[in-house]
């Protein structure tokens, strides 16, 4: 009998540890604990901002020409130097912490070709599974209060956060009317959580 009881008992065995180490597997592959220790920094510049310099001018005043000299134009006047319209802050506000404690700002900004991009500027947040940035239409609560609320109402995915840290741009798809949305949530979309968020302040 006791023969019996042990040969029942090792298929048992085997198939709770098969059970056991497959659970331990998928859990690290779903949670990717990991990350949490993982930094990614991410530093990019606005579209559409170029330092230029100018050629020094050339005046009069040089020893090497004269106020005779052909090649020697004079300066444009100052309501003749115009230039090109640049990037347009319309909006902004500063990420507060939910599930994960993050900080930095955040703006709604319109490029000189008329498209849109979020800009988050100085972030720090934590890494996680499968983080998004999204453009939402919900307001933006602390504490648990808040964690849950961004994909209750509209809301629009930006794409996957590039990095956890730094300054970064997302752009807006051309049917997207950025008026329509309020604020903006680093967004975990495998748990339904907002690691932080921030609300538009028009300017």
């Amino acid at each position: 009998m006791g023969r019996v009881r042990k040969v029942l008992t090792r298929p048992l065995v085997i198939a709770v540890l098969v059970m056991s180490v497959g659970g331990a597997g998928f859990g690290l592959y779903w949670f990717q604990p990991w990350k949490l220790w993982q930094d990614k920094t991410v530093e990019e510049a606005l579209p559409g901002v170029m330092e230029t310099s100018a050629p020094p001018a050339v005046t009069p005043s040089d020893p090497a020409v004269t106020p005779s000299d052909p090649a020697v134009k004079p300066s444009a006047e100052p309501s003749e130097q115009r230039s090109a319209p640049g990037p347009q802050t319309l909006a902004s506000g500063e990420l507060i912490s939910h599930e994960h404690a993050t900080s930095g700002t955040v703006k709604l900004v319109r490029l000189a070709d008329g498209s849109h991009v979020v800009r988050l500027e100085n972030l720090d947040t934590s890494n996680g599974p499968d983080l998004r940035v999204w453009l939402t239409d919900a307001p933006v609560k602390e504490g648990r209060a808040g964690w849950h609320l961004f994909d209750d109402g509209k809301y629009v995915s930006l794409g996957k956060l590039k990095g956890n840290r730094g300054s970064q741009n997302y752009a807006l798809p051309r049917d997207v009317d950025p008026s329509s949305y309020s604020s903006v949530s680093i967004w975990c979309d495998r748990f339904d959580v907002s690691f932080g968020a921030a609300q538009f302040a028009r300017l």
